[in-house]
């Protein structure tokens, strides 16, 4: 690492917003947040002459969101809307020969598989199961299409047509009948913000029949799905920690479908992460497991020519934050070996390249996401930095890629890259227009010494029309996780930009335990979530107050998650802040492990409460209420299962018993995270207006 010197510098972007011929007119206003569009999942056609990909439109006033699917030319021009429901059109997928898009959708009523002609016209839903179906994956001959449905395991050996009857009469009685207790007999029994209820996650394979005398939509129909994963497992992760995309693939021979099961035996699930990688032959139903490691194997995918299947892996086991691997094994021998050894990153968001010579892959990195490419060999390299670049895509054609691109500044549009043809494209400007009018403030970059003389990264976004003659007041941001990273790309929920525009100068450090520093810093948090990261905050803390345009008197903080856990470790270990917003935060770490729905998580980050040493106990912030004086807001959802509402119960009950001023925003309709339009409205507003009570002159 370099030397941690306290300076600062600008980042230069590598995408300049088009046509930008004039100074931005005005500061960003919270109603600008929900005329952005939302760009997302770019796909690119198998001739590589068009990406199909998602445009979400937040509707405040029906508190939802609707999404639709879009085409846009790789060779320029204009988009334009392939579907246009009212509802949520979305997971594009391009058959083989480049005719039809399946998507999911639940334009009426439950999300169903459907398949829209890539030239336009009307769509036609191709299947009608009980208990919904999503992900939709065609096979590489066009002749079937995978997909997920949350099934009962009971039925799920019975023939497709009685299976979906008593699936169907089971959740019409559950809806129907005035009780609605739950018996529940092991763990896991709740995934971050909904119930199981029994279900599990099953791989289905749907038969499409192709009418070339047919014209639109009635050119394909769908025929009798078949559960190519019956049993009491899913065939997916259930863990948002272990999926990522399509968790499922068909070999090129069509004849194979890899997937990833979480582990078994099944009540182990809540504290094991031992996901293996499964292949299922689809003429026998036969079933293979394909990897053994005791830790997390998930997200197969198979070669050009079928003869090797990469995979992401952890190799420790019980560890959600352990460095993903890229991985090769090798078909015929079983040979298993890591592409990505040598590289101290983790792996996402992979791609074969047509040819099979190569893999795409992104990765977090010193503040922000990188596609790098990885040779069979092992040599890997960056091909794209700057800012976060995600969902990358290919097309058969191997002309190149298809990725989200954003920054702090820059809402995510779509871009294109061919490696021999320089410089990346931007294929989508939908948001240039509004964005023309705003002024957002580049961010900036400081490198702070942090615990035990250690480089801490820290991103910096000032107020519109900054002067730094001026002093301005502090928000000081602390992300959660523990294991995540204040990366530079854009947010519909935690946003800078539009928390700068209230006259703040934002501050997001990364501290130990983020992402994207290497692994053993990562790994430095666990099982100290209030030491070298407290160190390393308040380090940062300490540059900010020293900087001549920061008036220390006017600091607050806020976080959520872990970042919430900060923020109750602060209320009783400082006063240096004005006030604090705590959302969803951690407070007392045993209820938290009695009532979060996936052990695994707290006992490798703070342990089981009945073997806790002293050291461990006393991370818990219940334990020092008796000094809590700064007034805080606290946020929660009432379905958030996995830091539960009880967490923020009790720091408010703790803080409004001792007279300290608080305010409890609790939304019933949410989970972990606000993500309906009118409720995240009402999330920035609450938080402007307590942030103004206290930071205001």
């Amino acid at each position: 690492m370099r030397r941690p010197t306290a300076r600062l510098h600008l980042l230069v972007p590598l995408m300049v917003l088009a046509a930008a011929t004039s100074l931005p007119a005005r500061p960003m206003e919270l109603a600008d947040m929900f005329r952005l569009h939302r760009v997302s999942d770019p796909q690119l056609s198998p001739d590589g002459s068009q990406v199909a990909f998602v445009v979400s439109e937040p509707d405040l006033a029906e508190n939802y969101t609707n999404s639709d699917i879009w085409l846009v030319s790789t060779a320029g021009g204009e988009p334009r809307k392939l579907t246009n429901s009212s509802r949520q059109d979305r997971h594009p997928r391009w058959s083989p020969d480049g005719q039809w898009l399946a998507f999911e959708s639940n334009r009426d009523g439950d999300f169903q598989v459907w398949a829209v002609p890539a030239t336009g016209g009307e769509a036609r839903k191709l299947t009608s199961i009980a208990t919904e179906a999503t992900q939709p994956v065609w096979s590489p001959d066009g002749r079937a299409i995978a997909f997920v449905s949350a099934v009962f395991p009971e039925f799920s050996a019975q023939p497709f047509a009685e299976s979906d009857r008593l699936n169907r009469q089971k959740l019409d009685a559950r809806e129907q009948g005035k009780v609605k207790a739950r018996i529940i007999d092991h763990l896991l029994y709740r995934h971050w913000n909904e119930w199981v209820d029994d279900k599990r996650q099953h791989i289905f394979v749907l038969p499409v029949r192709h009418d070339l005398a047919a014209g639109g939509a009635e050119g394909l129909s769908g025929g009798e799905p078949r559960d190519v994963t019956p049993g009491d497992n899913d065939g997916v992760p259930t863990s948002s920690t272990f999926t990522e995309g399509d968790e499922f693939a068909f070999s090129p021979d069509g004849r194979t479908l890899a997937f990833t099961a979480p582990p078994v035996p099944v009540r182990e699930q809540a504290w094991s992460t031992n996901h293996d990688i499964f292949a299922v032959d689809l003429v026998t139903g036969g079933r293979k497991q394909l990897t053994t490691s005791p830790a997390a194997d998930c997200t197969p995918q198979f070669s050009p020519d079928g003869k090797t299947l990469a995979y992401r892996a952890q190799a420790r086991a019980g560890d959600e934050a352990d460095r993903w691997q890229l991985m090769l094994l090798d078909l015929a021998t079983g040979a298993h070996r890591s592409l990505t050894a040598a590289l101290d990153r983790s792996v996402h968001d992979y791609v074969w390249a047509p040819d099979g010579s190569r893999l795409y892959f992104c990765s977090s990195d010193q503040g922000g996401t990188t596609v790098w490419s990885v040779d069979l060999q092992g040599h890997a390299e960056r091909v794209l930095v700057g800012g976060t670049n995600s969902e990358v895509a290919v097309g058969g054609d191997g002309s190149g890629l298809v990725y989200t691109h954003s920054r702090f500044d820059q809402p995510p549009e779509v871009m294109h890259w061919r490696p021999m043809h320089g410089a990346p494209v931007a294929l989508t400007h939908l948001n240039d227009a509004l964005l023309r009018e705003l002024e957002l403030a580049p961010p900036e970059s400081a490198m702070v010494t942090g615990a035990g003389g250690t480089s801490v990264q820290m991103w910096i976004i000032k107020p519109p029309g900054f002067d730094p003659a001026k002093k301005y007041p502090l928000v000081f941001w602390v992300h959660g996780g523990p294991h995540g990273n204040w990366g530079n790309g854009w947010s519909t929920r935690w946003n800078p930009e539009i928390w700068a525009a209230q006259g703040y100068v934002v501050a997001l450090a990364n501290p130990r335990g983020s992402t994207g520093f290497g692994q053993a810093y990562t790994d430095a948090i666990t099982r100290d979530w209030n030491g070298k990261v407290i160190e390393d905050l308040f380090a940062c803390l300490a540059y900010l107050e020293k900087q001549p345009w920061i008036d220390p008197t006017r600091m607050a903080a806020a976080g959520g998650s872990y970042g919430g856990y900060v923020m109750n470790w602060f209320e009783g270990h400082t006063d240096k802040f004005r006030c604090l917003v705590n959302h969803d935060g951690t407070y007392n770490l045993d209820s938290m492990y009695g009532t979060t729905e996936e052990q695994w998580f707290a006992e490798c980050e703070t342990g089981k409460p009945w073997e806790a040493t002293e050291a461990e106990r006393a991370m818990s912030p219940h334990l020092y209420a008796a000094k809590f004086r700064t007034p805080m807001l606290i946020i929660h959802g009432e379905r958030d299962y996995r830091v539960p509402m009880s967490e923020g119960m009790q720091v408010f009950t703790a803080l409004q018993r001792q007279g300290v001023p608080s305010r409890l925003l609790l939304f019933p309709d949410e989970g972990h995270w606000v993500l309906k339009p009118a409720n995240s409205e009402l999330w920035h507003r609450t938080i402007f207006a307590w942030l103004a009570e206290y930071l205001k002159p």
